[in-house]
């Protein structure tokens, strides 16, 4: 997509140029392509051509605060000691897999603010890396997640924000270093009780884990803190289950609840405090990106719907307070 010359081999050098078989993919599907070089006035050798997925990562800094940072999260090799002659056109064919953790950062036709996953095209010339171009995918919900993505559409919750915290949660099989946040401005009936709601994914190939936290809003007479619930279910059964009522009733214990004492394991390790300095989509946004793109789809079954909170020893197990 963005053709450039390799500056290792000066004026005249070969020029290499990434092209992605689709511009967008799922989470464990496989994303096809090719490395096109152009050879330039001379005969050259490249010792390796690399290509890595990177997105986007917000790094909690010493004293407060977060900055982003590129957060590499897969890496191949495709081509060794690649010898190019002078005028040559080569392709280097690829397959890339999707990583089950990989961010979703569109929904329908609506790209996700802040989110970016990319392919990134690296060569190594004379043993010194030659870091190219990103060339973005725009990666979409599994059937599984649109399906909870509905729900938050028709109980009336608004999108906010997006972004990836690095960190691990705990009592899931994260694999990757890091987990997204999609932030939600609550339904309006619970206006004044519920500050704003946080949706992870954690997939598998075989499952989904949806991880939700609910910032909850102190007042005179009560108080605030945050409440952490879990769900865990097969792809199969996500896609059937009637997401708009379990996460409405546990939006509805969520507001109602007392935050638990005495709990400093709230589930995130690696993520402190909230995101309002986040608001990068605002109230709407076509309600949760066009009605998270017109009602995505729809399900899941209840089974071991809740299979305890994010934090060990709770009863129940889905509140707690921040570590």
């Amino acid at each position: 997509m963005f053709k450039r010359m390799l500056s290792a081999f000066g004026v005249g050098g070969p020029s290499v140029d990434t092209v992605l078989d689709t511009a967008s993919a799922r989470a464990g599907e496989v994303l096809g392509g090719r490395v096109s070089i152009q050879g330039g006035s001379a005969d050259v050798v490249i010792d390796q051509v690399m290509l890595s997925l990177v997105t986007r990562v917000e790094v909690e800094r010493a004293g407060g605060g977060e900055s982003g940072a590129v957060g590499e999260f897969h890496r191949m090799v495709v081509g060794r000691e690649v010898r190019v002659a002078a005028g040559q056109n080569l392709d280097i064919p690829f397959q890339l897999a999707l990583p089950w953790e990989t961010p979703v950062t569109a929904v329908g036709e609506v790209a996700l603010p802040g989110m970016t996953v990319g392919v990134r095209t690296e060569l190594v010339i004379k043993g010194a890396p030659d870091k190219g171009d990103l060339d973005p995918v725009a990666v979409e919900p599994l059937p599984s997640q649109n399906s909870v993505l509905e729900a938050f559409g028709e109980l009336g919750a608004t999108f906010r924000s997006a972004d990836v915290e690095a960190g691990v949660l705990h009592g899931v099989p994260q694999q990757l270093g890091f987990y997204q946040e999609i932030e939600f401005f609550p339904p309006a009936r619970f206006a004044g009780r519920l500050a704003q709601i946080e949706l992870t994914f954690v997939a598998t190939e075989y499952d989904l884990w949806v991880v939700v936290e609910a910032d909850k809003r102190g007042g005179l007479f009560r108080q605030g803190g945050d409440t952490f619930g879990r769900f865990h279910l097969s792809h199969e059964d996500a896609e059937r289950a009637d997401w708009t009522s379990m996460i409405g009733e546990w939006l509805e214990q969520a507001a109602n609840r007392a935050p638990m004492a005495g709990h400093g394991f709230a589930g995130k390790q690696g993520h402190h405090g909230h995101h309002g300095h986040h608001g990068r989509g605002g109230p709407g946004m076509g309600g949760v990106v066009g009605g998270v793109a017109a009602g995505l789809v729809g399900g899941m079954i209840l089974g071991d719907m809740m299979d305890g909170g994010l934090f060990d020893g709770d009863e129940g197990g889905d509140d707690g307070g921040e570590e």
